[in-house]
C-alpha cells in the first residue's frame, strides 16, 4: 500500500491565544525536516492545558484537509483557511474523513506506528482561534472534528512521509458513528453500550458513554464549548 502523502506536518509552542490571551499550542507551524514522535507526541509540540490536551491518547491530531472547502463555504474567506493548520492539527491529508476512519485503525507514519484512539471533542479555544463565538459548537454540530492517535511504536516522521493503513480492529465503529451517538442520537442505549465496550477507544470516551448510560441524560456542553459555566 502506498498510503496518503502528508500535506503538512506541524508542531506549535504555547503562546497567548485570542482576545483572552489564554495559553495554547493550537497555532502550529509547518516543519521542513524530520521530527521524533514519542508516546506523548511530536518533539516541539506543546499544550497550554495538559489536563485536557495532549497525553498518550491525544499524541497526534489529524484534520482532513477536504473539510477546508466546506468551512470556506460556511465562513467565507477566513485567513486561517488558506492552508493547513487552522484547527491545530499535527498532520493534514486528503483522502480520509470521519466517515471512513474508525477507532482502532492502525497506520504507519514514517517509522512510527499510530492507532486512532478517539475523535476530537471541540472546545472553546476554537472560538478564540477563529474569532467566532460559536466556532466550537459548529465544529461539533457538523461532525468535522478530526481525530487523535495514540502511538504504538515511536519513530521519526518527515513531511515527505505517507500515512499507510496497516490494520483495522473495529471498522464498523467509524468516528462519524461515534460522533452521531454522542451529539445527535444522544440517548441511543444500544450505541452507547457498544461505545462503552469498545476496547480500542480511549478509556475516557468509554467512560463518557458509560456515564450517560447510567444517568440516562446528556451532559451539559456549555463550559467546554464556550469557556463559561
Amino acid at each position: 500500500m502506498t498510503g496518503l502523502p502528508l500535506l503538512s506536518l506541524r508542531v506549535g509552542a504555547v503562546a497567548p491565544l485570542g482576545a483572552r490571551g489564554v495559553p495554547s499550542g493550537i497555532a502550529k507551524s509547518a516543519v521542513a525536516g524530520p521530527l521524533a514522535l514519542s508516546l506523548t507526541g511530536f518533539r516541539g509540540d506543546e499544550q497550554g492545558d495538559t489536563m485536557r490536551h495532549g497525553g498518550p491518547e491525544k499524541a497526534v491530531h489529524h484534520y482532513p484537509f477536504e473539510h477546508y472547502a466546506a468551512w470556506a463555504r460556511d465562513l467565507g474567506a477566513h485567513p486561517l483557511l488558506a492552508s493547513p493548520g487552522a484547527f491545530g492539527e499535527n498532520i493534514s491529508t486528503a483522502g480520509l474523513t470521519e466517515d471512513t476512519v474508525a477507532v482502532g485503525d492502525v497506520f504507519a507514519l514514517g517509522t512510527a506506528i499510530v492507532e486512532v484512539s478517539q475523535g476530537r471533542q471541540p472546545c472553546w479555544k476554537l472560538n478564540e482561534r477563529f474569532g467566532r463565538a460559536e466556532m466550537a459548537r459548529t465544529v461539533q454540530s457538523t461532525g468535522r472534528t478530526g481525530w487523535y492517535y495514540r502511538v504504538l511504536q515511536p519513530g521519526t516522521v518527515t513531511p515527505a512521509d505517507r500515512l499507510t493503513l496497516l490494520d483495522r480492529a473495529a471498522p464498523e465503529w467509524t468516528l462519524a458513528r461515534i460522533w452521531r451517538a454522542f451529539y445527535i442520537d444522544t440517548l441511543n442505549r444500544e450505541e452507547l453500550a457498544g461505545i462503552a465496550a469498545l476496547k480500542p477507544l480511549a478509556a475516557g470516551w468509554q467512560a463518557h458513554a458509560a456515564r450517560r448510560l447510567e444517568s440516562n441524560r446528556v451532559e451539559d456542553w456549555t463550559r467546554r464549548l464556550t469557556g463559561s459555566t
